[in-house]
């Protein structure tokens, strides 16, 4: 059975609905699941979990490869970064959520909501959230990181929000170098500046990227761009 829109997506769907309603979340998610064809949301998770979208995602990556996963506020960012890195774990692969955002319950939550048991991949996740994540201590935690590893940077635009950090296109070009020489795959969830109207086109690019600091975007490689529920993947 296919879904309507990613699990992220409908997740957000069934928030917006216990707030609404004032529901208990598991009781708005049940009522999505039946929307979409499930008896429980827990079924509808599983079910998303065998076809999610990070994994097609992850076969038109390489290692070297440096990723942005844009989009505005509440479309699914980190979701679609931890589906991502949830693939990447299923070939094997070893891979670290840097965040200056999330505690890592929080990040734990996010793995369920997609359908994951975190237990499942325990030997081969790492969490990170110090004050201290910029390039160079990125660099130092995964120096004897296996080719390969994939790790999630959340998010581009606080890497320099500290004065004595290098300015962001310094740390970029950094972390570029480096994912080439290690082979590893740095996914960057980056936010979409607030001028981006979804009106008038579907999905925002890299022109719409917000940058309260110069950054050459050809830095990267590729990028995936959300905007309610549907995803765009491009080269850059």
């Amino acid at each position: 059975m296919r879904l309507s829109a990613p699990v992220y997506h409908l997740k957000r769907q069934a928030r917006l609905l216990s707030r609404r309603e004032n529901v208990p979340l598991h009781q708005a998610l049940d009522r999505v699941a039946a929307k979409e064809g499930f008896a429980s949301w827990s079924l509808l998770a599983a079910k998303a979990a065998e076809g999610a979208p990070g994994d097609s995602l992850l076969r038109r990556l390489i290692p070297g490869d440096m990723v942005l996963v844009a989009a505005r506020p509440g479309q699914g960012k980190t979701l679609m970064s931890l589906d991502l890195a949830v693939a990447a774990m299923k070939q094997g692969s070893r891979a670290v959520f840097f965040t200056l955002e999330y505690m890592h319950a929080d990040i734990l939550d996010r793995f369920r909501d997609i359908g994951i048991d975190p237990a499942d991949f325990n030997h081969l996740f790492d969490f990170d959230n110090s004050d201290a994540i910029s390039a160079s201590y990125i660099v130092e935690r995964l120096r004897s990181a296996p080719h390969g590893t994939l790790a999630v940077i959340d998010y581009l635009q606080l890497l320099d929000q500290k004065r004595e950090n290098p300015e962001l296109m310094v740390q970029i070009r950094a972390l570029r170098s480096f994912a080439r020489e290690r082979g590893l795959v740095l996914v960057f969830i980056s936010q979409v500046d607030r001028s981006y109207d979804s009106s008038g086109r579907p999905f925002p690019g890299i022109g719409d990227i917000r940058l309260p600091n110069p950054l050459d975007m050809s830095l990267f490689d590729k990028a995936c761009f959300l905007n309610k529920g549907e995803i765009r993947f491009q080269a850059t």
